[in-house]
């Protein structure tokens, strides 16, 4: 079965509002996540929640538009993995609402402050750490019977050496660009600043050494099927990856060049995302070697041509509108937090 022009560009918008997600989104989980390590006192940790403050809900709807996009699009796809990986799912969702409550309670509720700030950490932490493993079983297979659902064992059963290396992966990804995020939004010269701008190389070091271990791990032991055309491609974004992390690297280790450290990370971060499109190309779900349904593919999972062909019309109207809004917040809130920014954080 050949794939028609709309399978292929909605195989191909799933994974742009994916890499939308784990850019934009990215960085406010790792800022989360690095929250107990840069931020020493009061004054730092609501530098920190105010850095995010104004843009963290309007990222996070690139991962809901992603989820109804999938639904819309390729539904057996949906069903399979929102199914399948219902915990997981769970443990992200309850994640993303905890981190959204202590966000704004933070502030107006101090006595309860050590509590607020473990719940934004742990909020972050698993986002970060479980969509990567998610991306890790897609990629690698999982058990289906033949009716294409989940077949192995809830939770425990995506847990995998391999898969937890992608999930470390993308918290290393992600703690980067909270790194880079924070060290171009906190006031310079200031502690903060500095501890986020020590952490930059590290991290950054550590994301480079597992996306290696990703690479080799799965070219060489999970050996999954990729279209041939596409190899060229591949090593296209392989090397932009590690070309955002090198120049992200370098952007570092120079003065005045946060900006320039934080895009380039972010570049890598969008990279990787196409990376996995044009390994699993034509795959949305791979079938692992012991599974007895098929692959769940574009072609298989997709809806009507005609639902497809209306999602595109609406897609054309919308993207443009939540584009210009990113435009408009990003450039409202630009430069460093103030002291005047802190009075609600």
């Amino acid at each position: 079965m050949e794939i028609t022009f709309f399978q292929g560009l909605w195989f191909l918008l799933i994974f742009v509002l994916i890499a939308g997600y784990f850019v934009l989104d990215g960085f406010d989980l790792g800022a989360g996540v690095l929250y107990p390590f840069v931020a020493k006192n009061d004054r730092d940790k609501a530098i920190v929640r105010r850095s995010i403050g104004p843009v963290w809900d309007g990222n996070e709807v690139w991962l809901l538009t992603a989820g109804g996009a999938l639904f819309a699009a390729f539904p057996a796809a949906y069903a399979t993995t929102f199914s399948g990986f219902y915990l997981a799912v769970m443990l992200v969702l309850f994640g993303l609402i905890v981190r959204a409550v202590s966000l704004e309670y933070r502030g107006h509720d101090p006595q309860w402050g050590k509590v607020w700030d473990g719940c934004f950490t742990v909020g972050s932490l698993l986002p970060a750490l479980l969509l990567g493993v998610a991306v890790g079983n897609i990629y690698a297979g999982i058990p289906m019977d033949a009716n294409g659902d989940y077949a192995g064992i809830p939770l425990l059963g995506l847990i995998t050496p391999f898969t937890l290396l992608c999930g470390l992966l993308g918290l290393a990804m992600f703690l980067a660009q909270g790194a880079t995020w924070l060290s171009l939004k906190a006031p310079k010269p200031s502690d903060l600043q500095a501890r986020a701008a020590k952490l930059r190389l590290p991290l950054q070091v550590v994301a480079l050494v597992l996306f290696a271990a990703v690479s080799v791990y799965g070219h060489f032991i999970i050996q999954p099927a990729m279209d041939p055309a596409l190899g060229a491609l591949r090593w296209v974004f392989a090397i932009l990856v590690l070309g955002g992390i090198g120049a992200s690297i370098f952007f570092a280790l120079k003065k005045n060049c946060d900006l320039g450290a934080f895009l380039a990370q972010s570049v890598s971060a969008a990279m990787l995302v196409g990376l996995l499109a044009a390994s699993m190309f034509p795959n949305l779900v791979v079938a692992s070697a012991d599974s007895v349904g098929p692959a769940i593919t574009a072609m298989s999972a997709a809806s009507s041509e005609l639902s497809l062909m209306w999602m595109t019309g609406i897609t054309c109207v919308g993207l443009p509108l939540v584009l210009a809004y990113h435009v408009i917040i990003y450039r409202t809130f630009r430069g460093r937090v103030t002291e005047e920014d802190l009075a609600h954080y």
